[in-house]
């Protein structure tokens, strides 16, 4: 696992060195920003089920304002904090440790320009939108990562599903606000 573009370019990230945790791929990463590339810059964005963090630190490496890191395995967030140590990024980022399966206290970063939620494929997809779709700014875009075969809802409350891609085993689905909402 590598950081793909950017400032830290070619940076090796540490993986999980226990079970459960499915990083998101190089190749899917680089599907994710080659889409986000022209809103990356300058951005706000939450990276949500963080785990290694690889997807974030993408974006802080690709110029992105700050990143508000959560998840809910304290593991996780040590891992993460790891990883930016490793790549030199000392500032521009929050950790938060929350389980969003319930309700969680909106960050003091939002709304984000952009949110990438990438839940355990177990997890119920539209409940992982519907927990953090409210802290996303309303000309924000979220980003659900989830398994291909079990598909993403059209709609998670006021966001509606404006195109999805196909990887492997995984998909990306891409949300923006309801323009009639």
């Amino acid at each position: 696992m590598r950081v793909i573009a950017g400032l830290c370019k070619g940076r090796r990230l540490e993986a999980p060195a226990w079970p459960g945790l499915r990083p998101t791929s190089d190749k899917l990463r680089e599907t994710l920003f080659n889409v986000l590339a022209p809103v990356v810059p300058g951005a706000t964005m939450l990276d949500a089920y963080a785990g290694t963090g690889a997807v974030g630190i993408e974006a802080l490496s690709r110029g992105a304002a700050h990143v508000t890191f959560i998840d809910a395995d304290r593991r996780a967030l040590q891992l993460v904090e790891r990883n930016l140590r490793r790549c030199g990024l000392e500032s521009g980022y929050a950790m938060i440790r929350v389980d969003l399966s319930g309700t969680a206290a909106r960050p003091a970063r939002a709304p984000f320009d952009l949110v990438y939620l990438d839940p355990p494929y177990q997890h119920d997809p539209s409940a992982a939108v519907q927990a953090v779709g409210s802290w996303l700014a309303r000309d924000g875009t979220l980003v659900l990562e989830h398994a291909r075969r079990s598909g993403a809802p059209d709609r998670a409350g006021d966001l509606v599903r404006v195109r999805t891609i196909l990887s492997g085993d995984s998909a990306l689905a891409f949300y923006r606000w309801n323009e009639d909402a």
